[in-house]
């Protein structure tokens, strides 16, 4: 029974797997750089746009990111304007949507943590050597800011892995989807929780190359000591 079952099993869970990467890819890419323009926002000196800035960081880091998602897929559809329709395009969307913008704030206190934590006097040394704002900012600021915020970017890097996971709580079919189905009745098959477990091994396989990888850069990143 079990040989029979694998086949489909392992082509069912590797098609979730697939979309499971896609959201986390689509992810990093928008929340990276919404990440740094939030973390702009947050210290600018124009007070009302750091203030709603802040807020906004605050509300979004302080509710779930499962709360989230549910608000932005069925919320537009209670209104009487469904953007996603249901088809699986549509829920992806809205997950990689809610996504980027929950990491977007994740990302943008690490960020002003990073921008912050540079000397001032470095700042001050490059204007006495009459450079402008953005050359003081990408050749002093910003290549010490990447040293000292890749290792907590590293940490919700991998946490985004596992978060994706949460997508499921607006059926999209990703690879945890995809092995539940089999325990509820899928592909012919029913009552069976093996797949589940091998979801673990899945997870488990990205995060220790992503691991891998992200301790690579860190040490790469070893010049500014």
């Amino acid at each position: 029974m079990f040989a029979q079952q694998f086949p489909i099993v392992f082509h069912s869970l590797n098609v979730g797997f697939v979309q499971t990467l896609k959201l986390f890819a689509v992810t990093l890419i928008g929340a990276i750089p919404l990440g740094l323009v939030i973390a702009f926002g947050s210290m600018s000196r124009f007070r009302p746009l750091s203030i709603l800035t802040r807020t906004f960081v605050w509300i979004i880091r302080g509710t779930p990111l499962m709360l989230q998602l549910i608000i932005i897929y069925y919320g537009p559809g209670l209104m009487g304007n469904n953007w996603w329709g249901g088809g699986e395009v549509g829920r992806f969307l809205a997950s990689a949507i809610a996504f980027i913008i929950n990491y977007a704030c994740y990302f943008s206190e690490i960020y002003r943590g990073g921008i912050q934590g540079v000397p001032l006097g470095q700042n001050e040394a490059g204007q006495v050597l009459g450079m402008t704002k953005g050359q003081i900012f990408f050749r002093v600021t910003l290549l010490q800011m990447i040293k000292r915020i890749v290792p907590p970017m590293s940490n919700e890097i991998i946490t985004l892995v596992k978060d994706t996971s949460l997508a499921r709580i607006i059926s999209l079919q990703e690879v945890i989807w995809a092995g539940q189905s089999f325990l509820k009745g899928s592909q012919g098959i029913s009552g069976i929780i093996w797949p589940l477990f091998f979801t673990g091994l899945y997870y488990l396989l990205f995060s220790g190359i992503l691991t891998l990888l992200l301790g690579r850069l860190e040490k790469r990143l070893d010049y500014f000591r």
